[in-house]
C-alpha cells in the first residue's frame, strides 16, 4: 500500500524532510509516494489510513497560504481515525504553526504519529533527518 507524503516547500528544507520521511517509509517495507500539494487532494487522501503532510512556517508562523492551508482545509473534516505525520522547516519563531497545526488536526479527530510533529530549524540537520526516517518507518508499520 502507497503512503503519500505531500509537503509544500519553498527553500527546499521541508522537500528535504519530504524525502527522508519517504525513506523511512521504503526502509520500514511500505512504499512512499511523495507529492507536492499542488498535485494532491483530500479525497484521494482521504481514502488513505496512514500519510505525512509537511509545510514550513510562513509568515506569522502559519501554513502557506494558497496550496496548503486549502489542502488542510479540506482534509480536516475526513481526517478522523487516519494516522498522519506532520513535519516542517522555520527560520524564525519557535515552532507555534506546528503546534497548532497539530492541534488542528487532533481536534478533527486525526491520530498524530508525532504528538506535535517534526520541525527543523532552517535545513534539516542529522538529527531531524533521522527522527523522519524513524517517523516514515512508524507509518510503514501502521499499514
Amino acid at each position: 500500500m502507497d503512503i503519500s507524503v505531500v509537503y509544500w516547500s519553498g527553500t527546499g528544507n521541508t522537500e528535504a524532510m519530504a524525502q527522508e520521511v519517504a525513506k523511512g517509509i521504503e526502509e520500514g517495507g511500505g512504499k512512499a509516494r511523495l507529492l507536492e500539494a499542488s498535485a494532491a487532494d483530500a479525497a484521494s487522501l482521504a481514502q488513505e489510513n496512514v500519510f505525512a503532510l509537511g509545510c514550513p512556517s510562513m509568515g506569522a508562523e502559519q501554513l502557506e497560504e494558497t496550496e496548503m492551508e486549502p489542502l488542510v482545509e479540506a482534509l480536516l473534516p475526513l481526517a478522523a481515525g487516519k494516522h498522519v505525520l506532520l513535519f516542517g522547516s522555520y527560520g524564525w519563531g519557535d515552532g507555534e504553526w506546528m503546534r497548532d497545526w497539530a492541534q488542528r488536526m487532533k481536534e478533527a479527530g486525526a491520530v498524530l504519529t508525532r504528538e506535535e510533529g517534526i520541525i527543523a530549524n532552517e535545513a534539516p540537520d542529522d538529527d531531524a533527518c533521522k527522527e523522519c526516517r524513524a517517523a516514515g518507518k512508524e507509518l510503514a508499520e501502521l499499514t
